[in-house]
Formats: structure tokens, sequence, C-alpha cells
């Protein structure tokens, strides 16, 4: 029971979009089910690197949860709320996944570890008392909706410019799908996000030049399992606080942005999913993606001497200046697949760029501080005014090469592989993707079954989540 206090217009519109809107779209319901192959195929890759590894299982070594959640790729059986933060962190590790950009951004795909882990644990208890199970076509309209609220709320509502995490409308996002897929109540949904907007959300210290860190490959899925923590609560019976944001000096809008409201700046519907970018070809912060692109395409013409080159231009957006843009050492893996100069660096010397490219070792080629120290970076303003026009919705990067004989070359690529604009182009590349990194982790035969699942989205949909979770053990 909440609190008897003014409601907010925010909460009841998100409480009131889960609980009633039906999704017609066909193009979202497809593009769901290539967000979700994505997110296991970064999940599958990412139990590759040791650091993922060890933040994994349950909290007490060797604990095992009846019907609890599976976590994919391991042989964890765990509460949905630490199987939510597993399941999160896994898709969230290597920086691979989908990506939704506006004033604030985000991974929207990072919602699947709650999605997921809670569905997951329904179809199992659903199982042994012989009901009807939770599908995985729930898991997809689960998707749709918390991409929509995250997306949304992103495109108004800027939470770094006040030095905190995006991962606050992961948080908001789950709980609200999360207890809708319990049974939940309007009333009770409500309860559960104000609980996730009372929690606001962690600094962005760990994402930024001097203290950049691993703590923002598993933020999100921190964010996550709250959520659905929250969830949880609330379907027990506590109360929530429904002015949780424009409550007077103690409410969010008050206290971090002097009084100016959050706001959904569109009808919410399934227009993120449908926009929504994908990371297909390469693991590169989303701001970077374009500029990885033309530095592969400057490699080639250059035959990879980049001995020859005497200083590189780079103009980009904005929010990449202000993300991505670093100089000076990079002491680990999540600094350096954070720095747009890293990133070119690498591509122009070998011509790609993997997960592995930002590990020690690969960091130790003189070659990539040489060329970063021959780079300038600058803002391109109509990049930035194409980055936020609803209708391109680019992130545009040019890169110019100045060779040491006097010629100049240069490349701009407005819209990424994952761009909707190039969904033709992205699709074959991304469930490449996910052969491949399926096969890091699963032996042939488990893969070819999963690739023809996700053929068949009739049989995918009407499947059992316990089943289809099993596919990945």
């Amino acid at each position: 029971m909440s609190v008897n206090s003014k409601k907010d217009d925010v909460l009841q519109t998100i409480a009131e979009y889960v609980l009633h809107k039906d999704i017609n779209s066909q193009e979202a319901y497809q593009t769901a089910t290539c967000c979700l192959a994505d997110a296991l195929s970064c999940a599958m890759l990412a139990l590759n690197f040791q650091e993922c590894q060890k933040l994994l299982g349950p909290i007490v070594p060797g604990t095992i949860v009846p019907h609890g959640t599976h976590v994919p790729g391991t042989s964890y059986h765990l509460d949905p709320v630490m199987g939510a933060f597993n399941i999160g962190a896994m898709i969230r590790w290597l920086d691979f996944n989908d990506t939704w950009l506006g004033v604030e951004w985000g991974h929207p795909s990072d919602n699947l570890g709650g999605i997921l882990a809670i569905a997951d644990h329904l179809s199992r208890v659903q199982k042994v008392k012989r009901e009807k199970q939770i599908l995985m076509k729930e898991v997809l309209f689960a998707a749709i909706k918390a991409y929509e609220i995250q997306g949304v709320l992103a495109l108004t509502n800027s939470f770094n410019r006040v030095g905190l995490d995006h991962v606050i409308f992961v948080k908001v996002a789950t709980a609200a799908v999360v207890t809708a897929m319990l049974g939940g109540t309007h009333a009770q949904i409500v309860d559960a996000i104000s609980h996730a907007w009372i929690d606001i959300s962690s600094l962005r210290t760990y994402r930024q030049a001097v203290n950049g860190g691993s703590r923002k490959s598993w933020a999100a899925a921190d964010a996550t399992s709250r959520g659905v923590l929250f969830s949880l609560f609330v379907m027990r019976g506590e109360m929530g606080y429904p002015a949780a944001l424009t409550a007077p000096q103690s409410g969010l809008c008050d206290v971090l942005f002097k009084g100016t409201p959050i706001t959904l700046s569109r009808p919410l519907e399934s227009y993120v999913m449908e926009n929504i970018l994908f990371k297909v070809a390469f693991p590169a912060e989303f701001h970077a993606q374009t500029a990885v692109e033309c530095a592969i395409l400057l490699h080639n013409e250059i035959g990879g001497k980049v001995e020859e080159i005497e200083s590189i231009e780079i103009e980009t957006h904005e929010s990449a200046m202000r993300i991505i843009d670093k100089v000076g050492p990079l002491q680990n893996p999540a600094e350096r697949d954070h720095c747009l100069q890293y990133m070119v660096a690498i591509a122009l010397i070998k011509g790609s760029l993997n997960a592995f490219d930002y590990e020690e070792k690969a960091s130790q080629d003189a070659r990539i501080d040489t060329l970063r120290d021959k780079m300038k970076v600058r803002e391109n303003k109509q990049f930035s005014i194409d980055y936020l026009d609803p209708n391109k919705r680019s992130i545009a990067n040019r890169i110019t090469l100045h060779l040491k004989n006097g010629i100049k070359l240069h490349k701009t690529i407005e819209y990424p592989y994952g761009h909707r604009r190039r969904r033709e182009e992205g699709l074959p590349l991304l469930f490449k993707k996910f052969a491949a990194n399926l096969k890091t982790r699963l032996p042939e035969s488990k893969v070819e079954a999963i690739l023809t699942l996700f053929q068949d989205s009739k049989k995918l949909s009407e499947m059992p989540v316990c089943d289809f979770i099993d596919l990945f053990s």
C-alpha cells in the first residue's frame, strides 16, 4: 500500500502502459527476438573473461536454490535477485550489447537480466506444480516495454549531467515490467517504480577518465537486480511512495534538478525497440562505432602502414567528446573501451577491433600511444544536432589522416551498422556474431539447435522459458 500523498503523473503513466498497452508492431517483436539473441551472445562471450566470472554465482558459495534461476552457460541455480545480477553482468560485461542514445544513454538489454531471471524462476515453479508455464513470447513482450520505458526516459532526462549513472532507468524499467510479470496491480507497479526512483543511482565515477573501472561493467546488473528486489518486496505487501519524484524538498526532482520535472517526451508504445542500436561488428562504445568503421576503411587504404601517418583529426559529436575523448595513460580494459582515441588507433593498426584488444597484453603495442599522440578530437556542431534529431538519430564521426607524403585521406560515416537505417546490412552480422560467440562456450550441436530455433519465431515464442534457458546450460 502506498503512503497517502500526491501521485506523480510519470509513475502513473508508466504503470498504465505496463499493465494495459497492447503491442501490435510486428517489427517490434522481430527486433526483440534479435535483441534477445544479441544479449545472450554477449553473455556467452563474457564467460571467457575471468574478471566477469569471478563475480558470478551465489553470494554464499555452493548455495543452490530449488526452482531458482538457471544462469545460462553455467551450473548456477540462484534466487531471482542474484540470478538477475549474474545474467545482467554477463550481458553487459564487454560493452557489446545494444544501445540507446538521447540526452541520456544506456543499454536497454540490461533489463533482460531481470526479465529472464524472474521468467525462468516462474517457469520452473509452474513446471513443478504442473501449471501453465510462462512462455518466451511474454519475455519478448516485457522486453519491448522495458526498452520503451528506459529509452523514452533517456530522451529528455539527463542524469549524467549531475554526475549520476544512467542505470537508474534500468532500475525503473525492470521494476515496472517484473512487477507486472509477477501479477502486480496498477498500484503495486507504481509502488515498485517509486522504490527505484527513491534509490536514485550510483555516481558515474567509475565511467570517467580519472576513475574508469570495471564497475561500469556490472553497474547495470546491480540496477536490474534491484528492480527485481523491489518488485518482490512490493508483491509481499511493502508500501510505496507515489510522490517519489515531486515531493517538495525530498523528492528526486527537487533534490537533483532544482525542481525541473522528469518528463516523458512521447507516448509509450514500441518506438525504442523499433529504433534500437545494435553493436554488430565490434565491441566499441556506441559513440565510437562509426569512428572505428572509418578507421578500418582507412587502414585498408593505407595498407596498415600507420608509420606513414603525420597527424589524425577526429570530428565527432558532443556526447562523444564528453564520454570517450580521453588522453593520457589508460590503466585497465574499462578505460580503454571508453577511449575514442584508443579504439581508433587499434582499428588503424589492425583493420579490426575485438574484445581482447582491450586487455593488458594487447595494450602494450607501442604504436597505439604513438597514434593517440597524433590525434586531435573536436566537435562537429552538425553531428551534434543530427545526433539529437528524432528523424535522424545519427551517430556520425569523421576521421582525416594527414600522411607524411602530403596526401590527405578522410572517411565520414553517419549511421553505424546496427542503426535502423542499416538493418539490412546489420542483421546478418548480428547473427554471425551470435553464432561465433555461442561456439566459444557450447558444443556445435547446441549452437545449431539454438540458431534453428531463432529462425522459427512462432516456435521460439511458444517455448516455455525454462526449456529455452536450458538450451544454454
